[in-house]
């Protein structure tokens, strides 16, 4: 097996330390610039899209769940999922010699950064504190989107929405998402590229035995 080349682990660490920088640098403009909690911007970019309308603010949150609000209260939870998540990442590139590529590597990249931006604030090393001076351990999101989206109705059935309130997100959560949706289409990619197209589990030749003698 061929061995991870040094110069992986150097792209590996380039791309988290910058893109953990640029998340961190911006949620602290935000918190800054903006206040905490629920102070949104003045400024605001729209456009027609789809079948309704794309807009985009900042408006200041902070996050006690996971990606997008989801599991509300579970901060510790997450902190510790996070670690594990990082640890795993840097065994799956380095021992398991994932590493070997440079678009992998920089996809693992992506997430372990998105990771370790949000596992910075549960852990509340961002200083905010609430109003009796206790450290908040949350995550803190600033982008605010609306977007066209679907809800369903009836009998199952979709209905379209023009504007759809996305939950209010971070830098981080980008990472998260493109590093993730990158790899799983490299993924596809490589199985598509084997011959025969996509892995099916092999079904093992049958064969007529000769019948046994009495």
């Amino acid at each position: 097996m061929t061995a991870v080349p040094r110069s992986r682990g150097m792209l590996f660490g380039a791309v988290v330390a910058s893109l953990l920088w640029v998340d961190l640098a911006t949620k602290s403009w935000a918190f800054q610039s903006l206040g905490y909690e629920h102070r949104a911007s003045d400024w605001a970019w729209e456009a027609n899209f789809l079948w309704g309308r794309f807009s985009i603010t900042f408006q200041t949150s902070f996050n006690r769940g996971a990606l997008f609000g989801l599991g509300q209260g579970w901060t510790t939870w997450f902190a510790g999922l996070s670690l594990v998540a990082v640890a795993g990442i840097l065994y799956w590139l380095f021992v398991r010699q994932e590493a070997r590529s440079a678009a992998v590597t920089v996809c693992m990249a992506l997430i372990a950064a998105g990771a370790l931006g949000n596992l910075y604030d549960r852990l509340g090393w961002h200083g905010c504190t609430d109003l009796a001076g206790r450290r908040i351990h949350a995550v803190r999101d600033f982008i605010d989107c609306t977007i066209p989206g679907l809800r369903w109705r009836g009998w199952g059935l979709p209905e379209r929405v023009a504007e759809y309130p996305w939950p209010i997100f971070n830098l981080a959560d980008v990472f998260l998402v493109v590093g993730t949706a990158v790899l799983v289409l490299l993924g596809l990619g490589r199985d598509a590229a084997r011959p025969g197209g996509f892995p099916f589990p092999e079904v093992p030749e049958v064969r007529e035995l000769p019948p046994r003698p009495n």
